[in-house]
């Protein structure tokens, strides 16, 4: 099942560099369907009431993203998966980069 999540009500932090997704067999990086890269970043995620940590991937590197750097995410969408009778959660989105108050 595929959620998208309203993230107006939240911040988010880097919790680190992004880093390119690579495929388990080959170690080559993983590409979307327009050939891009996917990278994952590691983000805090800070709303008024709570917080968490979480993984996003991503297509194309995120400009700028280092450690402890607010950002903004875009069209983010949680996915729930199930393979070998283990199961989760997994966190993509459009873009993410640098918050509008570092960009400028």
């Amino acid at each position: 099942m595929r959620l998208p999540i309203d993230t107006v009500a939240v911040q988010f932090m880097s919790a680190g560099l992004p880093e390119p997704v690579l495929d388990f067999e080959t170690r080559a990086p993983k590409l979307d369907a327009n050939g891009q890269p996917i990278y994952s970043v590691h983000l805090f995620a800070i709303s008024p009431d709570s917080y968490d940590t979480l993984t996003v991937k991503v297509a194309g590197e995120p400009k700028g993203v280092g450690n402890f750097t607010p950002v903004k995410v875009t069209n983010l969408i949680a996915s729930t998966w199930d393979i070998g009778g283990n199961h989760g959660v997994s966190f993509k989105a459009d873009k993410i980069e640098l918050a509008k108050a570092l960009a400028n």
